[in-house]
C-alpha cells in the first residue's frame, strides 16, 4: 500500500510539461517565447523536444525550469500548483509563427489551421473550436504588437467595425489591420500603424477574414 501511494504521488512527464505550458500562458507567452525570455534556445520547451526520435520521454532540466520561473517572475510554489492544476487556464489552441502564416497549406480554404508547422499553446480563453494563435516575430506590427507577442484569432467570432482582424487574400498575403468598413463589394482596412494610409480590398480578392480576440500584452 505504501509503495502504491508513493507511485501515485510521482510526477509524470505530462504534468511537468503541462505546468510549463501553463506557466508560459500566465506570462502571456508561447512555450518558445518563455524559453527565449529565459535566455534558452527558443525550441527548448517545444513539443517536438519532449520526446526523442526513438520515443523516449525527454524531461526539462531543473536549470531550464529555474530560468523559466525567473523569466515569468514566478515561484516554485506557483509551479507546484500549476503541476496539480490539470485544467490550466484554458484549453490549448494551435500556434504558428506569424512569419509562416502566409505559407501555402498553413490554412485550409475556410481559414482554419492545416498542414505542418503548428504546435500548441495554452491560453486564457478560446472563443470557438477553430481558434488558433500566432506568435509575432520582428517589429513589422509595431506599435500594436511586439516581437514575441501572441495573438488569438477566432474564425467564427462575428466581426464588427473597429475590430482588429487577420485577413488572407487569395494571392496568399496575410494582413493584420483594423476593419473600418465592410460592404458587399469591398473591405476598408486601417493598418496598425496609424500613419499609413487606409487600404481597400475587393471582396473577391479575400480568401478569409477572422477577428483577433486576444493578445498577450
Amino acid at each position: 500500500m505504501v509503495t502504491q501511494a508513493k507511485a501515485q504521488r510521482m510526477l509524470t512527464h505530462d504534468q511537468i510539461w503541462g505546468a510549463l505550458d501553463r506557466l508560459a500562458a500566465r506570462a502571456g507567452l508561447s512555450p518558445s517565447g518563455l524559453a527565449k525570455r529565459a535566455g534558452l534556445d527558443p525550441t527548448t520547451f517545444n513539443k517536438s523536444k519532449r520526446v526523442t526520435s526513438d520515443g523516449r520521454e525527454r524531461w526539462p532540466s531543473t536549470e531550464s525550469i529555474a530560468k523559466a520561473l525567473a523569466a515569468a517572475e514566478s515561484s516554485i510554489d506557483l509551479f507546484a500548483r500549476l503541476i496539480d492544476d490539470d485544467s490550466g487556464d484554458g484549453r490549448t489552441v494551435p500556434l504558428l509563427g506569424f512569419a509562416h502564416a502566409s505559407a501555402t497549406g498553413a490554412f485550409d480554404e475556410s481559414g482554419f489551421p492545416a498542414g505542418k508547422g503548428w504546435t500548441e499553446i495554452a491560453l486564457p480563453t478560446a472563443e470557438d473550436q477553430h481558434t488558433f494563435a500566432l506568435e509575432i516575430s520582428g517589429d513589422t506590427l509595431r506599435p500594436a504588437y511586439r516581437d514575441g507577442d501572441v495573438i488569438l484569432v477566432s474564425p467564427e467570432t462575428p466581426i464588427r467595425k473597429g475590430d482588429r482582424v487577420l485577413l488572407k487574400t487569395k494571392a496568399g498575403d496575410v494582413t493584420v489591420a483594423t476593419l473600418k468598413r465592410r460592404t458587399a463589394k469591398a473591405l476598408e482596412l486601417q493598418p496598425l500603424d496609424a500613419a499609413q494610409a487606409e487600404r481597400t480590398i475587393a471582396v473577391g480578392e479575400v480568401a478569409w477574414i477572422a477577428r483577433i480576440v486576444w493578445a498577450s500584452q
